[in-house]
């Protein structure tokens, strides 16, 4: 039974091998957990205001578009071919957005509704790629000036008009 056990067990760690030593499982947890947290915020923000991207939807690009870029930097590719990942990333996510524009009901004659969001899924992207990339200070601006835009911005723009 011990020489089957060490057998599963050499089988395991051949498997799981991806992740080499305890400092780079930190890392891999710190950048996922850091691109989650903060699209979280984001998400939050807009689940707030009603809007249709949410809490979950937000994490989740946010932590898909850091997992995208951080596997392929983990497996040591060179910048051109991380230049690709990133406009993978940056496609697929317009095809995501493109679909919260189009799930807008059109209440008024030419108004397009949805833009908001899917421009807010694209920045939460880039402050995944970001902080997947190990810039996570860059991520956590990124998220700041994004919650001055959906929070500040609207009441910037009510006193202008109001001035008028």
């Amino acid at each position: 039974m011990d020489a089957w056990w060490q057998q599963v067990w050499q089988t395991l760690q051949a498997e799981f091998a991806d992740i080499g030593d305890a400092r780079q499982l930190t890392q891999i947890t710190v950048r996922l957990l850091i691109a989650a947290i903060l699209g979280g915020i984001l998400g939050f923000e807009r689940e707030h205001k009603g809007k249709a991207a949410g809490v979950r939807t937000h994490m989740l690009v946010a932590l898909g578009a850091a997992l995208f870029v951080l596997v392929p930097q983990m497996s040591g590719n060179q910048a051109d071919a991380m230049s690709r990942v990133v406009q993978g990333v940056i496609a697929g996510i317009g095809f995501l957005g493109a679909g919260t524009i189009l799930k807008g009901k059109e209440d008024e004659e030419g108004h397009v509704k949805g833009l908001t969001t899917a421009a807010g899924l694209w920045m939460t992207a880039a402050i995944g790629v970001a902080a997947g990339m190990g810039r996570e200070s860059t991520a956590v601006l990124s998220t700041l000036l994004a919650l001055a835009v959906f929070s500040v911005m609207p009441r910037v723009v009510k006193l202008l008009e109001k001035g008028e």
